[in-house]
């Protein structure tokens, strides 16, 4: 489809990989990195802006708004094949569906977004994870071998925006294959089952990073785990610090070896009791880090410093509290991005609640405050 952009870009001296890396390095950059993190399904069925302009998704909403380009090579490094995603059952208002992780779940027929009832897990016993790991979490499977020459086409040596490399996920997949609940019950009950998952997913991880490094300039990595939510960690701190972070860190060794020294963990909710063994582990940057459920970025840059780097945290709540909110909530974060090492998004998936003008006003007087001007 072709996208016809209703802003155009923020003016600029330099390519969009030139101002990320010099921007998360805190070095000068001649403005702001622009981006933002996406809308809910929602928002593209109720904000008239897009429905208007037809825009369907996150990809063209990001052309639409002529946001600084940024993208990610990423790995087969889940189950491979995936279970089958059918309908089993259903009621009046909900469909009782098997996810590509092999869980059932009730999810809404009209389709509005929503988290979903999970009805039963994929994996409770050791029993449980012996079969699915030899069935679906193969090293040999050939469908992880990756088509290096495919991506050089898409992403040439020369290109000027930031490319990153997916490190996948220790433990925020094996939650959704578990379930909130069977993690946390797991990690007592069988935890030697729950390392291997863990580890599991630690060389499925290391089998994509051999075969891609040596053959891009990654900017970043990036990586999922989605373990956190506004009382801290769903794992006790001890499991993250002995099982997870020794996989990060023979990850990072990888990464490091590569020139690849930015690495963001993409984890809801309050962070802060295991994000010294995020940055024990190598990861040096949140993404996109919920203010509600955890605390100011401010408040965490003051404690750790120059050490830790954040990607997003504008406050969606003040996103949908008007004009007068989002400006309040812009300069108190105007003090960090002068500071290099922080780009500021929506907390999260912006919500359909925040009105479109609003938006609107928000993306200006962004341009405004961080943008090059008139």
């Amino acid at each position: 489809m072709d996208i016809k952009p209703i802003r155009s870009p923020w003016k600029g001296t330099m390519t969009a990989r030139e101002r990320f890396r010099r921007q998360m390095h805190y070095q000068p950059v001649d403005r702001c990195f622009n981006m933002e993190f996406g809308y809910w399904d929602e928002n593209f069925q109720t904000w008239p802006i897009f429905r208007e302009n037809r825009i369907t998704n996150n990809r063209e909403a990001d052309r639409f708004f002529s946001f600084d380009p940024i993208d990610a090579i990423s790995g087969n490094v889940w189950m491979s094949p995936p279970f089958p995603e059918t309908i089993v059952d259903e009621t009046a208002t909900t469909n009782i569906v098997m996810n590509a992780d092999g869980l059932l779940a009730e999810v809404p027929k009209d389709g509005h977004d929503t988290i979903p009832h999970f009805i039963k897990p994929t994996v409770v016993t050791p029993q449980d994870w012996k079969k699915v790991k030899q069935e679906r979490f193969r090293r040999d499977d050939p469908g992880r071998k990756v088509d290096i020459a495919a991506l050089k086409r898409i992403h040439p040596a020369d290109r000027d925006y930031p490319l990153g490399v997916d490190c996948g996920s220790m433990i925020g997949k094996i939650r959704d294959m578990l379930t909130f609940e069977g993690l946390a019950y797991a990690c007592y009950d069988y935890p030697d089952m729950v390392e291997d998952m863990v580890e599991t997913c630690c060389l499925l991880v290391e089998d994509f990073l051999e075969q891609v490094l040596d053959h891009f300039d990654f900017d970043f990595a990036s990586g999922w785990e989605d373990i956190c939510y506004n009382s801290g960690p769903i794992v006790s701190v001890t499991f993250f610090r002995d099982v997870v972070v020794p996989r990060y860190k023979r990850i990072h060794s990888r990464l490091k070896k590569a020139g690849i020294d930015i690495w963001y963990i993409d984890c809801d909710g309050d962070v802060r009791p295991i994000l010294p063994y995020f940055l024990e582990g190598g990861v040096n940057c949140l993404f996109p880090y919920e203010v509600n459920s955890c605390t100011h970025p401010a408040e965490l840059i003051k404690e750790f410093g120059a050490e830790l780097r954040i990607m997003g945290g504008v406050d969606k709540m003040a996103l949908g509290n008007g004009k007068e909110s989002i400006k309040e909530y812009l300069e108190s974060i105007a003090p960090l991005v002068a500071r290099g090492g922080y780009i500021p998004f929506c907390d999260h998936r912006c919500p359909p609640n925040v009105d479109p003008d609003d938006y609107l006003y928000y993306l200006d007087l962004k341009e405004r405050m961080f943008g090059m001007g008139d």
